[in-house]
């Protein structure tokens, strides 16, 4: 079995088979909105879910580890046909492990985009690890790629145009959208 460090850059993306995102400071901005009730409010970017949606079509699995429970999110997962949503993790290396392990995927098949020190685990076990613009230096400085957005801002989006690109699969999603 080849190592992490045996393959480059473009050789791990082009072994993706599943994409593993965080939420709050990831898929949205991070801020948390609060209503006087108590209810929770997130803001998704579009193009982040279209980026879903075109990967998923490639293919490629997407799911959802964040460390917080949120009907917000399961709604959104629910909206662009993730399947596999982990809430409430407290631990996302485990959780990166037991859905690989799910999937029958090698780690190495595996990319992961976190933007805080609780996702360095689940960051430190995938194949390639991605990380927002804005999220802290001791994150940016120990993943694979960085996105130019920052989080809820398209980042997703950013990294999966990344890998269809690695995978030189623009030309079979332009040919369905011509």
């Amino acid at each position: 079995m080849m190592a992490r460090q045996d393959l480059t850059w473009l050789e791990r993306a082009q072994g993706i088979r599943l994409l593993v995102l965080d939420v709050d400071g990831v898929m949205t901005d991070g801020r948390l909105h609060f209503t006087e009730d108590g209810d929770e409010h997130k803001i998704f970017h579009s193009r982040d879910g279209h980026g879903i949606k075109l990967i998923q079509s490639l293919g490629v699995d997407v799911a959802i580890i964040t460390g917080r429970s949120s009907p917000a999110v399961s709604r959104r997962a629910a909206d662009l046909g993730i399947q596999h949503v982990v809430l409430g993790a407290t631990d996302k290396g485990q959780a990166i492990e037991e859905l690989a392990q799910l999937l029958d995927l090698d780690l190495l098949e595996v990319a992961a985009m976190g933007d805080d020190v609780l996702d360095l685990p689940m960051l430190n076990r995938a194949g390639l690890s991605a990380t927002v613009a804005d999220a802290p230096p001791v994150i940016r400085t120990r993943v694979d790629w960085v996105s130019p957005l920052p989080g809820g801002h398209g980042a997703v989006r950013a990294l999966i145009d990344t890998l269809i690109d690695a995978r030189g699969q623009w030309a079979e999603i332009l040919a369905r959208h011509s």
